[in-house]
């Protein structure tokens, strides 16, 4: 039969370990198309959180305590080895150290060094959730016009976010928005209606 190749989008650490296995390669990081891009959430109904502040309180102030420590890069080896059994991500603690130090083969015989390869900023920028808005938007998931800010400060918590932030002693940023770049287009998150017109491809 014919060889055959195919392209996939996947996570850490899950396409360092096709290097592992010498099934695959590095073409891109993530962070290429999205330095900072938003990735894993936390999320409970608002029921939850009326009714068990406390819990809800606790569980966030874990969260951020967590982001906190695997944020230092001198934590990232003892990650890789707390994170490697099967009860947890199930994969050799080398491929998770690879991913966790920026200190990884690409699978075309280099070794690459960037040590902000994977980042744990726990901080929900309003302006991620307009962005995700507009995606669901261009590809018909929503309909119509979109109430992208009142929708973002409704679900993203980030009053919050700072109070638990400061409750542990963390810094939260002072500002609610922010812009940036993905794919090398610039996101405006005052003008979300331009953003997703400006794709040739879309489904709206």
């Amino acid at each position: 039969m014919p060889a055959t190749s195919t392209a996939t989008w996947a996570p850490d650490p899950f396409n360092q370990r096709a290097v592992y296995d010498e099934v695959g390669f590095l073409h891109l990081l993530s962070k290429e198309l999205w330095n900072g891009h938003s990735c894993c959430s936390f999320g409970v109904p608002a029921d939850f959180i009326k009714e068990n502040p406390n819990t809800f309180a606790a569980l966030y102030r874990a969260i951020l305590t967590a982001a906190a420590m695997a944020r230092d890069p001198k934590n990232r080896p003892l990650m890789a080895e707390v994170l490697s059994p099967a009860n947890y991500l199930n994969q050799p603690k080398t491929v998770l150290e690879q991913v966790l130090t920026g200190k990884f083969a690409d699978g075309l015989g280099n070794v690459k060094n960037v040590p902000n390869r994977a980042d744990f900023d726990p901080f929900p920028w309003y302006s991620m959730a307009v962005w995700i808005l507009t995606q669901m938007k261009r590809w018909g998931h929503v309909k119509g016009d979109v109430r992208y800010k009142d929708i973002a400060e409704k679900v993203y918590l980030l009053t919050d976010a700072r109070k638990r932030m400061a409750e542990i002693g963390m810094a939260a940023p002072k500002a609610d928005y922010q812009k940036f770049k993905v794919m090398g287009k610039e996101f405006d998150y005052s003008k979300p209606d331009a953003y997703v017109n400006s794709f040739a491809i879309k489904r709206t």
